[in-house]
Parts: structure tokens; C-alpha cells; sequence
């Protein structure tokens, strides 16, 4: 009998030894193919041995859903409205699954989780659920960030600072920060990385690219095998904290004109690639609305300027913060606006290919105008081929001929024909459409749909990041001008032709703002005079004289 035929019985006494094994081999594997760890020999250790249990949780939660998924969808239609409905039920029971794996694993099945509840790609009864991981984690002991400190940093913590809180300011899944002041009396965040991460990553990270196989290999529809792939690369960069501080220099020099935000200093004599010593800002959550009113901040004018710093990124620099969630936004009640934008958390960063970011610059441009030929030209170049048709949706939340206002929304008669249309396509079809967007597509969706949120939670509508989207679009297509080695005339000279054709865009939409209301009018005006001669001539039905 072989083990997918296996997998639709229950979990045997052989089965959980086999399991077990399994467990055990990987944890062996993986500590042996890892040479070049910078851990401690204790952690080496430690490692495979605290891995058993976690890496035994994760296969047993992952065979109980997969069996969950065979048992439950059996013998029913596939595309019939009883399949939907029972699958919709075994995604929320997996994803509660998941959530307490995640919980009772900690460390990176928490990190994996916040990843996975960010991606659009995924059913949404996970991304619901895992959410609530956002701002779950467990601080480590102040004896062991002692150790990861003193051998770093190769000094007592005496010698360096005049004080050290040893309670973290804040806390994740990778890492803590605590509140210093330093020798001269400048006070300091230093971001510190949790002991034996190295060892525990390339284990858990063996242990879900195996799970993700097997499932694989048990449901050939399976298409998310790139997430282990995905989370990898994710995950190693932001272990490295000497990127993280050559990330947060390269922002802070792109926005350094900026009054809006602050990027905090990195002190490098400090910095290695398991701590981050920075300048201590204080601020709280950019979705923190009780704070600013308290403190007469005006909510939406801070989400028009964090839309104009991430469209700023997107659009003009091509280097784009990829986990923009409220705890990694600080909100200022300093600067000469009332307000600063504090970013934190550069680990995660996308360099975009300067080809894509240029299409995406005019992607924008012609969705705004409703240029149906140029998005099907964009999308064919960007590898969505037929369902470019569907990009305004995504972003614009419209169809592509659309003759709502923007940011208005779709008609009730526009959303039914598009129900009608997605009716028509196959659970295939949408992930074909998933897998053919670049890799910087999905960057971009994930960070566009984080931003989404905060926008939401502040009150404002969503015009202020459509409008900000085309703003720095166009100027994202002007020539990378700079004031130090361009002449002032050719700079100020751009600077004016990227004003004009933003403006003569603004104009255009007021154009059809004006229409659309002309059309409501006649249309009021109609049905009112409609009304009046029913009512003083009964029988009599003209047509509308306007």
C-alpha cells in the first residue's frame, strides 16, 4: 500500500513512528549540511533537539488537514456550489490548524504565518486568520540577548552604554529592541536577534519545503509550492542585519528633501549581522486614530502622506519597503507639519527590475485614463497575456471600461456582469493568472494591499491613493533629474512638464467627475417631470423634453 493511500486513514501507532522519523531525519540532515553557522556549539546541539517536537507538530498538523481536505471534498462536484461551500469551511478549519501551529511553534512558523496572511495569492479564510499573528511574539530573556550582545559587539555593555533597559521596548518573531543611551547621552533603539536563529531557520525551513512536497505530490492542483522558495529568500535577508542598515541608509538619502518622514540613523561602530544599533525615535502606530486625536493630528492628511512616501518608493526609486504594517510606521507629533513618518524595519526590501517599474508607471497612467488598448499592451509585456482585462480591479477596484467615478466604486449593474464573467473561470485560470505575474508584481500587491489596510483604519477614502498613485507615476516617467548634477534650469524645467501633464491628468478626471453628475442630474430631472405629468395629466407618458 503506498503512503497516499495510507494518507486517508487515520493516524496509526506505525504511522506517528513513521512521522517521527521523518521529524528526526530532517532535524539530523539539516544540522549536518549546516557548516557554516555562526551559532555556538551548544546551539548546534539544542537545535535538532528542540526541532523534534516543533517539526513533529508541523507534520502531524499537516497530515490531519490534508486528510481533512481528501475526507471532506470526496464524491462531491467539483465547481458545484456544495464543493465551495464545504471547501470554504475546510480552509477556515485548516487555517485555525495553522494558527495554533504557528502559536505553539513560535519563532519562524510565526514569521511564515504573518507572510502568508500578507500574500492576496492565498484562500481568504487563511489571511484572516493568521493575521492575528501580527503582533504576537514572546520576548527572550535578558540573559540570553546579554550573551548575543557581548559577543557581537565584543565589550561589556558598561563600557559602552550608560544605561540598557532590559525590558525590549518591542518585541518579533526574529528579534527584540531595547531602549539605550549611550556613553555621549544619545539615546538608541538596538534591534537584537534572537540566539540560535541560524540553525533553527535552515531546520523549520527543510521541515515546510517537505510538507509543501508532500502536499504537492498528495493534490496536484496544489500551487503554492513557491511559498517555501518565497519565504526563504524573505526570511534570510532579514537575518541579516548589515542589510537591513545599508536598506535603511539607502531610503533615508532617497527621502532625505522629505519633511514627512524620518528614517532613524544607523550607528554602524554598533551594527553587526545580529544587532542594529539606530537612533530612537519615539512615535506611535500610523493607525493609532484615538493618539492623533489626542494630540490634533488630522488622520487622513497622515494617510495622504504615507500614500505619497510608499508611491514615491514605488514609482520613482524602485526600491520598496516590503512590510509596511502599522508596528514598522511610527506617527510623530514632531516636525514643522505637526507630524513626522517614522519607517522602521528595513529588513525587507525589493529592488525593481527598472523595465517593470517603468511599465508600472504607465500601467498607471492608462488605467486612470481608461486606455483599454495600452493596458492590454502593458499586460502582455508585465506576462498577464488575456487577464489584463482584470488589473483595474485589482487596483482601481473597477472594470476597465467602467463608467464610475474614481474611487466611486462599481455600479450594481457592473458588478453583476463581472460576477457573470468570473463565473466563467476556473479555479485553474486564477492561479495561472497568480503564477504569471512577475515576481515584483507580487512585491508590489503585497505592499499595496498592507497600505490598503492603514488607508482604511485612518478614515480616508480611497481617492487619496489613487490620485497619489498617478502623481508620482507621472513623475516616475519623467528623466531622473538631480539638483547637484543637473543644471537648475533643466531640473526646475522637468519639474514644471511633470506638474503640467499631473494637472492636465487632474482636469481630465474632473472633466468626467462633471459628467457623470451632468448624467445624474438629467437623469433626477427626468423621473421628476415624469412624475408631475403622471400626476397632472394621468395616462399621458412623453418622453423626457431633456
Amino acid at each position: 500500500m503506498t503512503f497516499k493511500q495510507n494518507f486517508k486513514l487515520p493516524l496509526t501507532k506505525k504511522t506517528k513512528i513513521l512521522l517521527l522519523t521523518a521529524t528526526t531525519g530532517t532535524a539530523a540532515l539539516t544540522l549536518y549540511t549546516n557548516t557554516t553557522t555562526t551559532d555556538s556549539f551548544t546551539n548546534k546541539i539544542t537545535s535538532p533537539i528542540h526541532a523534534v517536537p516543533r517539526s513533529s507538530r508541523a507534520i502531524s498538523t499537516i497530515a490531519l488537514t490534508i486528510a481533512d481536505y481528501k475526507l471532506s471534498l470526496r464524491n462531491l462536484p467539483v465547481n458545484s456550489d456544495s464543493y465551495y461551500q464545504k471547501l470554504s469551511e475546510v480552509h477556515l478549519r485548516s487555517a485555525k490548524r495553522i494558527l495554533k501551529l504557528c502559536e505553539e511553534n513560535k519563532g519562524f512558523y510565526v514569521k511564515a504565518g504573518q507572510f502568508v496572511a500578507s500574500l492576496k495569492q492565498v484562500p481568504q479564510e487563511y489571511s484572516l486568520m493568521l493575521s492575528s499573528l501580527q503582533d504576537q511574539a514572546v520576548p527572550c530573556s535578558f540573559k540570553d540577548i546579554k550573551q548575543v550582545l557581548q559577543s557581537n559587539l565584543g565589550r561589556d555593555l558598561k563600557n559602552i552604554f550608560l544605561s540598557f533597559d532590559e525590558q525590549p521596548v518591542a518585541a518579533a518573531s526574529i528579534a527584540q529592541v531595547h531602549h539605550a543611551i549611550l556613553k555621549d547621552h544619545q539615546e538608541v533603539a538596538v534591534k537584537v536577534q534572537y540566539p540560535g536563529l541560524e540553525s533553527q531557520m535552515k531546520i523549520d525551513i527543510t521541515t515546510m519545503s517537505f510538507l509543501s512536497k508532500s502536499v504537492a505530490w498528495l493534490f496536484p492542483d496544489y500551487r503554492f509550492n513557491w511559498l517555501v522558495t518565497e519565504f526563504r529568500e524573505v526570511i534570510s535577508s532579514e537575518l541579516d542585519f548589515i542589510q537591513e542598515a545599508r536598506n535603511s541608509e539607502k531610503t533615508g538619502k532617497n527621502f532625505k528633501n522629505n519633511k514627512f518622514v524620518r528614517i532613524p540613523r544607523v550607528f554602524w561602530e554598533l551594527t553587526t549581522c545580529q544587532v542594529l544599533t539606530m537612533q530612537f525615535c519615539w512615535g506611535h502606530k500610523v493607525d493609532d486614530v484615538e493618539f492623533m486625536k489626542e494630540t490634533r493630528i488630522n488622520p487622513i492628511k497622515v494617510a495622504k502622506a504615507l500614500v505619497e512616501i510608499f508611491a514615491e518608493m514605488i514609482f520613482v526609486h524602485g526600491f520598496v519597503h516590503g512590510d509596511p504594517h502599522p508596528g514598522n510606521i511610527l506617527v510623530s507629533p514632531e516636525g514643522p507639519n505637526g507630524f513626522t513618518l517614522v519607517i522602521l524595519d528595513h529588513g525587507i526590501y525589493k529592488q525593481l527590475d527598472e523595465g517593470f517599474r517603468q511599465d508600472y508607471c504607465q500601467l498607471w497612467k492608462a488605467m486612470i485614463l481608461q486606455d483599454t488598448h495600452k493596458i492590454q499592451q502593458l499586460g502582455k509585456g508585465l506576462g498577464v497575456g488575456k487577464y489584463a482585462k482584470y488589473l483595474p480591479v485589482i487596483f482601481l477596484g473597477r472594470t476597465m471600461n467602467s463608467k464610475a467615478i474614481l474611487g466611486k466604486g462599481m455600479s450594481d449593474e457592473e458588478k453583476s456582469s463581472l460576477k457573470q464573467e468570473l463565473n466563467y473561470l476556473k479555479v485553474d485560470d486564477l492561479f495561472s493568472f497568480m503564477e504569471s505575474l512577475p515576481p515584483d508584481f507580487l512585491t508590489i500587491l503585497r505592499t499595496d494591499g498592507l497600505l490598503r489596510s492603514v488607508i482604511r483604519k485612518l478614515g480616508a477614502p480611497q481617492n487619496v491613493r489613487l490620485l497619489s498613485y498617478v502623481k508620482y507615476a507621472i513623475r516616475g516617467l519623467s528623466p531622473k533629474l538631480s539638483p547637484e548634477s543637473d543644471s537648475s534650469m533643466k531640473v526646475t524645467f522637468s519639474r514644471l512638464r511633470t506638474n503640467a501633464s499631473y494637472l492636465q491628468l487632474r482636469l481630465f478626471l474632473a472633466g468626467l467627475q462633471l459628467l457623470f453628475w451632468m448624467e445624474k442630474v438629467k437623469q433626477f430631472l427626468c423621473t421628476l417631470y415624469r412624475k408631475l405629468l403622471l400626476k397632472c395629466l394621468p395616462g399621458k407618458h412623453d418622453n423626457c423634453p431633456i
